[in-house]
């Protein structure tokens, strides 16, 4: 059953809720500096653990109200909307398995919810998330935060505007090294779960960074994808889920225009690679290449001209960059202003829905359908690389 909470309105900040994120989370950290940057949120209430006595001890660190720190998040979610101060948006920040009923319990409380990527851990649960969210009417935000850089804003204005042409090619890639060693064996937590289908779910390396390469190309491309070939591979004995992928990507024609093609590498065990996260796109016009280890930086190539270096701030940025960016030209901004990008976009659609009203059109943030997409793609890259690399539809 929807909730029919009432939110009181106001201009003061969003008051947010927790869940996960605790001690010895990476990623709880980053959505707690994230939000706070721009001063749009207060985190207020907190389920950051599954172990009830790690859950206190966090909500200590964080000066969290004890009565506001939850054993689970479906005692949260039934207290929180019970308050009149209860918490507007809650963050959902545990390993995969635990989106879908975390999130459920908050729509159904009345709660806007902002939620880690990827979705959920298999295509099921991603639909019925997507239901629910669609029954609540309430906001849900996936943190793709790569989709919130100012120069990925700028590449996508650039496509939009038609000055690569017709799209024809695109490169994606996200390599990493630190599972090139079976570190999971160590039980060190950040790798244990992304190594374990149960909590992960069917995808490894394709699931945990994969979704960002793709999603990435297609949030900069607008391109949407027929098929895809997958050649999936976990190099490092004992690991039951991949650490390397290799996607051939076939998308739909656009306007009686040829097919563009693509291809996403995908790896978690590749040495000297650190998070270097790298988009290209090619059209008959001209080429754009961008990588995140350099954010600020955003290399246009018009077919028969000079190579061109465009700045976050600098000549040549225009407003899509501009409306995400915090400091000077020259100030470094980099994955942090990233991911409050995605809060402050989340800040103004709850705003408005305060209001009553939609959010201004160029708000743009990652929604409940960019991650059932992305779940989707999961599975299809299961699948074809179960079968030798067979070609298959999203």
């Amino acid at each position: 059953m929807v909730s029919g909470r009432q939110v009181e309105s106001g201009s003061g900040p969003i008051r947010l809720g927790m869940v996960g994120g605790g001690q010895g989370a990476f990623i709880g950290g980053v959505h707690r500096i994230a939000a706070r940057l721009d001063g749009e949120f207060a985190l207020v209430a907190g389920a950051l653990s599954s172990d009830p006595e790690r859950a206190k001890a966090s909500a200590a660190e964080l000066g969290l109200d004890p009565k506001r720190s939850y054993g689970s998040f479906a005692e949260m979610a039934k207290k929180e909307a019970r308050r009149a101060d209860g918490i507007e948006a809650v963050a959902i920040v545990t390993p995969n398995h635990m989106h879908w009923p975390a999130a459920k319990a908050f729509l159904e409380a009345g709660i806007h919810v902002v939620c880690d990527k990827p979705l959920t851990s298999n295509l099921g649960d991603a639909k019925k998330l997507a239901a629910a969210v669609e029954k609540s009417g309430k906001l849900f935000i996936l943190t793709h935060n790569y989709t919130g850089y100012p120069m990925v804003r700028q590449a996508r204005e650039m496509v939009r505007s038609g000055e690569l042409g017709d799209i024809r090619v695109v490169q994606a890639e996200y390599p990493q090294d630190w599972l090139t060693e079976r570190v999971e064996a160590t039980g060190a937590k950040q790798a244990v779960w992304r190594t374990d289908p149960k909590q992960s779910g069917a995808g490894g390396a394709t699931g945990d960074i994969g979704t960002h390469a793709y999603n990435l190309a297609r949030f900069v491309t607008g391109l949407e994808l027929d098929s895809l070939a997958a050649d999936l591979t976990a190099f490092v004995d004992g690991r039951p889920l991949d650490d390397n992928a290799h996607v051939l990507l076939r998308f739909k024609a656009k306007g009686g225009k040829a097919p563009a093609k693509g291809m996403l590498w995908a790896s978690q065990v590749a040495p000297g690679n650190e998070n270097a996260l790298k988009l290209r796109v090619y059209g008959t016009k001209g080429g754009l290449e961008w990588e995140q280890e350099h954010p600020n930086h955003l290399w246009f190539t018009p077919f028969g001209a000079e190579k061109r270096l465009i700045t976050r701030g600098g000549a040549g940025a225009g407003a899509s960059a501009a409306r995400v960016s915090r400091i000077p030209p020259g100030h470094p901004e980099g994955y942090l202003e990233g991911f409050a990008n995605i809060y402050a976009e989340a800040a103004r659609a709850i705003r408005a829905a305060r209001a009553g009203a939609a959010p201004d059109a160029a708000v743009i943030y990652p929604t409940v359908a960019d991650g059932v997409e992305g779940v989707a793609f999961v599975e299809a890259c299961v699948r074809s690389s179960r079968k030798n690399g067979a070609w298959t539809k999203l």
